[in-house]
């Protein structure tokens, strides 16, 4: 991004559209990351102020939400015999910095690793150029059996098509 920032041209840059979607800012910058621009609302502060712990992994969510509207794809599909979910294996976050009411937060998304059936992605939290938080969450493809159970089953080809790995300087 910083790239970009600067005027370069480049094929992200290329790429780069932006949209509004409702309190949330959208970037997207190509299928292996994407950025969402939020303000922190009052309600998820805690005593101290600061924003409760938890709300990073809604942050989190509502980020990946956004980017596959941004590619135009389902994040969960309820067609009889074709449900597709994508429940969390793994999740964490790592907190630097305190974010406020009323901050604005860019809430990074990058496509860390995708498998067969599975994704991983990495999460960053910008405040005014400091990084106050990074997560990372990896979710399953799954469907139902006939008796209603999530198993595991190979990410759509629709969907596989859309996603790629960033590379690895891009989120270390």
């Amino acid at each position: 991004m910083a790239g970009v920032a600067a005027g370069h041209h480049s094929a992200a840059a290329k790429l780069k559209q932006v949209a509004m979607a409702g309190r949330w800012g959208i970037l997207r910058v190509m299928p292996s990351e994407f950025s969402h621009t939020r303000q922190v609302e009052f309600h998820e502060t805690d005593m101290a102020g600061i924003v409760h712990f938890a709300n990073f992994f809604r942050w989190m969510e509502g980020c990946e939400t956004a980017f596959y509207r941004s590619l135009g794809l389902p994040l969960i599909s309820f067609v009889p015999g074709q449900v597709v979910g994508w429940p969390r294996v793994n999740v964490s976050c790592a907190y630097r910095a305190p974010l406020r009411f009323n901050d604005t937060v860019v809430v990074r998304l990058f496509v860390k690793k995708l498998t067969t059936r599975s994704v991983t992605y990495v999460f960053q939290f910008w405040k005014d150029g400091t990084l106050c938080a990074t997560g990372e969450v990896t979710a399953v493809c799954v469907t139902a059996d006939a008796q209603g159970r999530m198993v595991a089953r190979p990410i759509p080809a629709d969907v596989r098509a859309q996603l790629q790995e960033a590379p690895v300087g891009a989120y270390e």
